[in-house]
């Protein structure tokens, strides 16, 4: 009986890797595929990024993630972008093609993807709190998927404004930058608000981001980026408010989706990858 013993490779760099739960979940749908890939968390430093991407260049990794902080420092180490990683000048994904690593960015298709369980962004109007690599990515993938009007809310007013005038050139939305002082309240008419900041997140369960709930309605949908914990501050606050709801788990999923498709070709159940999170207690 002939054998096999070569395991396809992917995994994910990043630094701090060891609370990174990717590996759970695409390691679930591999077996539900019944592929024996692996996939391995790898904590890779700054400095050492383009050795880290040459090695697996070198052993024949069919793909790999890159986070926190690399995702846009990868870039240089790359044959080529997708189109929206072009846009988004960010990379989160990239997928051997022949000889060729390319960069792609699911991080907004990824929550575009979760969100389209809830509501239909086209045609609506959203405020993105917040403009570092994740809300960049999910709204320009918001823009792209038919969001009418984004208000970018976020402290630092370079970065605002620089993710509001990338929306008015590179994609159809219509954008502008509000600046966030305080408790920023939700403008009427506002049909999605999209929290992509890091507060919140494991360990600090109980932070929430400086919004004013009081002016959220009931007819609004509230989706926050946060994956650990899934169900945040902000989504039981708006839950107690009648709002519809988003979590960040689903978005972590959708990703991971799409990078499994990238890789192998294979469509991956999604559902088996959030119970093998949810298993974990997150």
């Amino acid at each position: 009986m002939a054998h096999d013993f070569l395991q396809p490779l992917t995994g994910s760099f990043a630094m701090p890797a060891a609370e990174n739960p990717t590996v759970v979940m695409i390691e679930a749908a591999y077996r539900q595929l019944g592929l024996p890939w692996r996939y391995l968390n790898c904590e890779v430093a700054p400095a050492h990024l383009g050795d880290a991407v040459r090695g697996a260049r070198a052993m024949g990794w069919r793909g790999f993630n890159c986070s926190i902080p690399h995702k846009v420092a990868v870039i240089e180490h790359l044959d080529g972008l997708g189109e929206s990683a072009r846009i988004i000048g960010a990379v989160n994904t990239i997928v051997r093609r022949g000889e060729r690593l390319i960069g792609e960015n699911t991080d907004g298709l990824g929550f575009v993807q979760a969100l389209r369980e809830v509501t239909e962004p086209a045609g609506q109007d959203a405020m993105v709190f917040g403009a570092g690599g994740a809300a960049r990515a999910v709204a320009v993938e918001l823009a792209l998927a038919g969001v009418r009007r984004i208000t970018v809310v976020n402290r630092g007013a370079e970065r605002g404004q620089a993710l509001a005038d990338l929306l008015n050139a590179r994609t159809p939305a219509q954008a502008r930058f509000a600046p966030w002082q305080g408790r920023h309240p939700i403008e009427p008419g506002t049909g999605l608000v999209v929290h992509a900041t890091s507060v919140g997140l494991y360990p600090d369960v109980d932070a929430m981001p400086a919004i004013d709930l009081d002016t959220l309605q009931p007819d609004m949908v509230v989706a926050d980026g946060i994956h650990n914990p899934p169900l945040t501050p902000l989504l039981r606050a708006a839950q107690a408010r009648g709002c519809r709801t988003a979590d960040g788990l689903g978005m972590l999923v959708a990703q991971g989706v799409i990078g499994i498709r990238h890789w192998t070709g294979r469509e991956a159940d999604a559902a088996v990858m959030r119970q093998a999170l949810l298993d974990l207690a997150l």
